[in-house]
């Protein structure tokens, strides 16, 4: 993990906040007062999350829609860099109370990217005693300023944007409502501010791994082919299947690979329909294994390659290989934005990350979060992937990925 951490007046107040909250708690300790004076604040709700969600993670990657701008990086700060006891002031609107609000582009109980975010983001709440998160999913691009807008007017302190492919109006939106602190979940990366903390990942390195993974999963199977299900050839998305073709190609160039576009541009994800007549053809072409690199849409493929008997992957979901229920998956293909609140939050909270600050997270780097897993492993398996995980971090891959993000990008 990287993390870039530039100095700014906004990084300072709340530097200077942290005395301020720390000598207010030594005067309110002093003074005996043991009334609690703080009213809870009904927050006004959205979307009603459901009581019992499987915790998940994925899409996917679903990164963004820009190239991020080349930044240098350091390495990252321990969570634990802020003096004991201290903690940042996040009650930004002062009713006494804590709360997050969630923008998710997708549906937010999709079991895979979206819903990720929102189980992680409502177990870190309440383990720190905070209010119900409010959620405002299914957000279209087109609608982001709007949605993004109303969700900051509502009672909360932090505001979570799920993904870049709704982030477009955040920079000016996180100015105007300073107040609260800003969370991008950003996958592919989203321009730096002052104003909003970001966390991204090495999206080519994790695709890398996963066209690696299954080209083991493949060739120990007796298989030959894999079809990629997408949205809408976004750059992102060439980004991704580029990299894993490339992945795939370096454990036997024989194996063959096919990308399915299955939505509307933009950011279609969730198109059921169209995403199972794309499997469905797939396989008639003669399928082996089935990559659904898709948010709603993603497990109802599943559960048609689990009947087919093809190879399967998660989309960002990392807990797939042991996750409970009636589906199962072969790979995990980790990019996870559930993994990510839970390794970023308890830093927001200690004041070791900060808004202004981007963190990247990539296979063969800690925490290890990022990177395809082979369920069920054998140790020959395992050791083929920690190799390709090896090279992903030596550095050595940068010059193809450069060329990948160039494509995609058209940088």
């Amino acid at each position: 993990m990287t993390i870039t951490n530039p100095p700014t007046s906004r990084s300072r107040w709340r530097r200077a906040a942290l005395s301020v909250v720390a000598l207010s708690l030594v005067a309110a300790a002093c003074g005996g007062d043991d009334d609690d004076s703080s009213d809870d604040t009904e927050a006004a709700e959205t979307t009603d999350a459901p009581d019992d969600t499987e915790t998940t993670d994925a899409p996917d990657d679903t990164e963004t829609t820009d190239a991020p701008d080349d930044t240098e990086t350091t390495d990252a700060p321990e969570a634990t860099d802020a003096p004991s006891g201290e903690t940042t002031d996040l009650d930004a609107n002062g009713d006494g109370e804590v709360r997050i609000g969630i923008a998710a582009a997708g549906p937010r109980d999709d079991g895979a990217y979206y819903q990720a975010v929102v189980d992680a983001a409502e177990t870190f709440s309440a383990e720190n005693g905070w209010g119900e998160v409010i959620v405002v999913d299914n957000i279209q691009a087109a609608d982001a300023a709007t949605e993004l807008a109303n969700l900051a007017q509502q009672p909360i302190d932090i505001m979570i944007v799920g993904a870049s492919e709704i982030a477009e109006p955040m920079p000016d939106l996180a100015e105007e409502y300073s107040d609260i602190f800003w969370y991008c979940n950003c996958g592919a990366g989203f321009p730096e501010s002052e104003f909003y903390l970001q966390s991204q990942d090495n999206g080519a390195g994790i695709a890398y791994t996963a066209g690696v993974a299954t080209g083991i999963a493949l060739r120990d199977s007796g298989g030959d082919s894999v079809a990629f299900l997408g949205c809408c050839d976004l750059g992102f998305e060439i980004q991704h299947y580029l990299a894993y073709q490339l992945g795939l190609e370096s454990v036997d160039e024989s194996l063959t690979f096919t990308y399915v576009p299955t939505g509307d541009f933009p950011f279609d994800f969730d198109n059921i329909q169209n995403a199972s007549a794309a499997y469905e053809n797939a396989v008639a072409e003669g399928a082996d294994a089935i990559y659904p690199y898709l948010g709603g849409a993603h497990e109802p493929i599943v559960q048609l390659a689990n009947e087919g008997g093809q190879i399967v992957l998660s989309a960002g979901a990392s807990d797939v290989c042991t996750r409970e229920g009636d589906l199962s998956w072969d790979i995990a293909v980790r990019f996870d934005g559930g993994d990510y609140v839970r390794e970023i939050f308890p830093q927001i909270l200690d004041g070791s990350a900060q808004e202004g600050d981007i963190i990247v997270y990539s296979p063969g780097e800690e925490p290890d979060v990022a990177g395809a897993v082979i369920c069920d492993a054998t140790p020959e398996q395992q050791a083929e992937m920690d190799e390709a995980y090896a090279l992903v971090a030596s550095g050595d891959l940068d010059a193809n990925f450069g060329e990948i993000a160039a494509e995609a990008f058209g940088g």
